[in-house]
């Protein structure tokens, strides 16, 4: 197994260099696909993920989102994987940011039209993180086991 090179702040671009202020993108999970939909780890994972990919590729425009995947920045980024409880706070937490201006991209997973995930577009985390206060850094809890004779 190789280890992955990590760059160092020394190492980053000049536009990430501003450690008081990083270039950041959060994604958001919901609690409830776990706890209650028993989704596996790995499904979820694949949720964020599929989130994070569509805000960087709906804002490559942008001038945030350039310099957090250019090629010299990959190993400087910074991301918060954060939850809600569920889907009604998943798309409250969607409509505030729109709200608000903060672009981001909801992502609904198909053919089931289910909301899963949220990832904002890469900005200054001093922009972002006022609109994710209320979301709590995710965890993953092994699902509790199913009582005999409930299915």
């Amino acid at each position: 197994r190789v280890p992955a090179r990590r760059l160092s702040m020394a190492s980053a671009p000049a536009c990430l260099e501003s450690t008081d202020d990083p270039i950041f993108q959060y994604v958001v999970l919901r609690r409830d696909l776990q706890e209650k939909g028993g989704w596996p780890l790995g499904s979820l994972v694949a949720q964020g993920c599929h989130a994070s990919v569509a805000a960087i590729a709906q804002h490559m425009h942008d001038e945030d989102t350039q310099a957090y995947v250019a090629p010299d920045a990959i190993g400087a980024m910074h991301k918060a994987v954060l939850e809600v409880k569920g889907e009604p706070q998943l798309l409250t937490l969607a409509q505030r940011l729109s709200d608000a201006g903060v672009a981001h991209s909801l992502w609904i997973e198909q053919p089931e039209n289910i909301p899963t995930a949220l990832a904002s577009k890469p900005a200054r985390k001093s922009v972002l993180a006022p609109h994710f206060k209320k979301c709590q850094l995710s965890t993953w809890r092994v699902p509790a086991p199913t009582p005999p004779g409930e299915s």
